[in-house]
């Protein structure tokens, strides 16, 4: 039996860079994605007060939400204005495209604008890779608790969901926390019990379960969802407890982009969602390059060689509460730039 199906990690999940060349109302076309992305996060790197952008398929270009933000979705005709078949184009937009800047891009593959879906009691409307183990769902609140249909063809192990039409926060589930407990992406909050946002029963391979939640179903009102399954040599979700010393965390390839949280504290100050990825970072020693999905401000750094990107997968040198502090769990998201073995395999770092 093979190791991983996804022999190259680049053909469903890559990190773009760019700089920013807008000079009176200049759009850019973003090329190099290597595949025609379904789901496209934009942060400007250079500037503060800048927010995470995010478009998908589903939803259409020009529509964006915002990881750091409680605010409902928006239209904006100079962000991301078109999806092509090797990226993407930007507007004059200063988030996407300020001129000098330079600018972060994440990039997804799913299936498309998607399909209606009825596995579960709300019907939904999904945009699922199967081989790759991500989707995109979008759904109309209906006041009563039920399931809905993620496409996934197999169980997942995280997701995010967010109001689209009125102001709310993000919430979410991850298989590092215990059923009915929720984490929250715009937030530096420890994970919480709140059964009313997606019930204490475990998803399936066809379904996952939403509450009578404000915050995921409420009448009338849409939303998306992001879900992920873990693809072995591909992308991993899981947990970790801090120590006292250095962290591995084994993730059976060579990441490419890793983003953590701490589950146990939400401190305003310390327990952000950590983002790093190897476009922006050295290989053997990191000493800049982090960012924060929760929060607007520009990349940071490290101190000193506080994380290595490895062969087979990430360690923490640094101790502390923002990503190794020891006894408080974390919980993570990764996903290749190389699986370990396999007709591709990563080299030693």
């Amino acid at each position: 039996m093979a190791y991983t199906t996804i022999k190259k990690p680049s053909d469903y999940f890559n990190t773009k860079l760019f700089t920013g060349n807008n000079i009176g109302n200049q759009s850019q076309s973003v090329t190099g994605v290597g595949f025609q992305p379904d789901w496209t996060w934009i942060k400007n790197r250079s500037q503060a007060n800048s927010n995470h952008r995010i478009t998908d398929a589903v939803r259409g270009v020009t529509k964006e939400i915002y990881s750091d933000l409680t605010a409902a979705e928006a239209t904006n005709t100079n962000g991301l204005t078109a999806f092509g078949s090797d990226g993407f184009t930007v507007g004059s937009n200063g988030d996407y495209n300020n001129n000098g800047s330079a600018i972060a891009s994440w990039n997804w593959k799913a299936n498309g604008a998607g399909v209606a879906n009825t596995d579960g009691s709300i019907s939904s409307t999904v945009s699922a890779n199967t081989t790759s183990g991500f989707s995109i769902i979008t759904y109309t609140g209906t006041g009563t608790a039920g399931t809905i249909g993620h496409g996934l063809a197999g169980t997942p192990d995280f997701w995010m969901t967010k109001a689209r039409s009125e102001t709310r926060a993000w919430y979410g589930w991850h298989t590092g926390i215990d059923l009915g407990k929720v984490v929250n992406f715009n937030s530096t909050n420890a994970a919480s019990t709140d059964t009313s946002l997606f019930t204490s029963n475990a998803p399936t391979s066809t379904v996952y379960n939403v509450g009578t939640s404000v915050g995921t179903n409420n009448s009338g009102i849409t939303f998306v969802t992001y879900a992920f399954k873990s693809v072995k040599g591909y992308s991993k979700f899981g947990s970790f407890v801090g120590s006292s010393s250095q962290q591995f965390i084994y993730l059976g390839f060579k990441p490419r982009w890793f983003m953590w949280k701490n589950t146990s504290q939400g401190d305003a100050t310390y327990d952000h969602w950590g983002m790093v990825d190897t476009a922006r970072q050295t290989p053997n020693g990191a000493t800049d390059g982090y960012m924060r999905a929760n929060q607007n401000s520009a990349e940071s750094s490290f101190s000193g060689n506080g994380l290595f990107f490895l062969s087979n997968g990430i360690q923490f040198n640094n101790t502390g509460r923002y990503n190794n502090n020891s006894g408080d769990t974390y919980i993570y998201m990764a996903f290749a730039e190389e699986p370990l073995v396999g007709d591709n395999p990563a080299t030693a770092r």
